[in-house]
């Protein structure tokens, strides 16, 4: 299935306005230039339109990779929740902030995540309830499978820190989360685990939490889940019998971090990226996803069009 965008656009978060405007964040090469982040529009989910990058580069001290900007709409702004560093070293959360959707987004010279050894994949989820929490992805070392873990931790009112110690989400628990075996990482020799991307969302009584694993550079990448009753948990991971949401199909090669959105029909949909047939850039797709009590499904094959009034 063709791609909902054809430019390079990876991690691709989607939001939407209070007008019924889309708004989609990604990461994409920005070397050199004085924006990050490709911003795109849209009112169906299916054409979108191009803007400025998002984000002004902040101070070139915290590095030139940026990473899976998320955008939520609070207090009177909107905010962005990113990640910085140079390439896999010295990534830390940071946020910034804007008047409008498309920016442009002023970093706050805030390191969300000091005391991590490196934090990525910033996700701020709203409850019900009104509070705010923020889940990211982390290095965690002394494990049975040391790598990338999933935590949470609540987010302050005021949308510029975090209100409170992190706690632990999912951790790696099988070998198809394996990014690299014998990976040299902090001076020592691992096989890598690496879970990253999460994803909230409230529907049919309960959290659902969607995750990426595996390496994003290949087949192996793809899209798990898991539960909980509560959004500090605990999750519960979904059984090891159940089929990935996303995995490597004919038509998508290396699915994966993805967000959730609401359709103009009320339906959910998962919008993720995957490599072109030429592995030369990751895009964006968008598919129906499902929420039973028991566990979600993506429907590959409702390809009906999304348009407002649509039923």
């Amino acid at each position: 299935m063709n791609p909902s965008y054809p430019g390079y656009f990876a991690d691709p978060f989607v939001t939407r306005d209070a007008d019924g405007t889309y708004y989609a964040y990604g990461t994409a090469p920005a070397a050199h230039q004085p924006r990050v982040f490709p911003v795109l529009s849209s009112v169906d989910l299916r054409s979108w339109q191009p803007h400025d990058n998002a984000l002004v580069r902040p101070d070139d001290d915290l590095g030139d990779a940026f990473w899976a900007p998320e955008v939520v709409w609070a207090q009177g702004l909107w905010w962005m929740y990113y990640s910085v560093g140079r390439d896999i070293v010295g990534h830390h959360l940071r946020v910034a902030s804007a008047v409008g959707p498309l920016g442009p987004f002023t970093d706050l010279g805030i390191n969300l995540t000091p005391d991590e050894l490196f934090a990525i994949d910033g996700h701020p989820f709203r409850d019900r309830d009104g509070r705010r929490y923020l889940y990211y992805a982390r290095d965690v070392l002394e494990d049975a499978r040391p790598g990338t873990h999933l935590a949470v931790a609540p987010l302050r009112a005021d949308m510029t820190g975090l209100d409170g110690p992190a706690v632990p989400v999912l951790q790696p628990s099988a070998d198809w989360q394996i990014y690299q075996r014998d990976r040299l990482m902090y001076g020592r020799t691992l096989d890598w685990h690496t879970l990253e991307g999460p994803s909230v969302v409230w529907s049919s009584g309960r959290y659902w939490l969607t995750y990426s694993a595996g390496n994003w550079t290949n087949e192996s990448y793809r899209v798990s889940w898991a539960v909980a009753d509560h959004p500090l948990g605990p999750w519960t991971a979904a059984p090891d019998t159940a089929p990935p949401l996303l995995a490597t199909t004919d038509d998508l090669i290396g699915p994966g971090h993805n967000s959730i959105v609401a359709a103009p029909d009320g339906h959910h949909e998962i919008v993720f990226h995957a490599w072109d047939h030429g592995r030369t850039r990751r895009q964006m797709h968008t598919r129906p996803i499902r929420f039973s009590p028991t566990s979600p499904f993506v429907d590959h094959h409702d390809t009906r069009p999304i348009l407002e009034g649509s039923a």
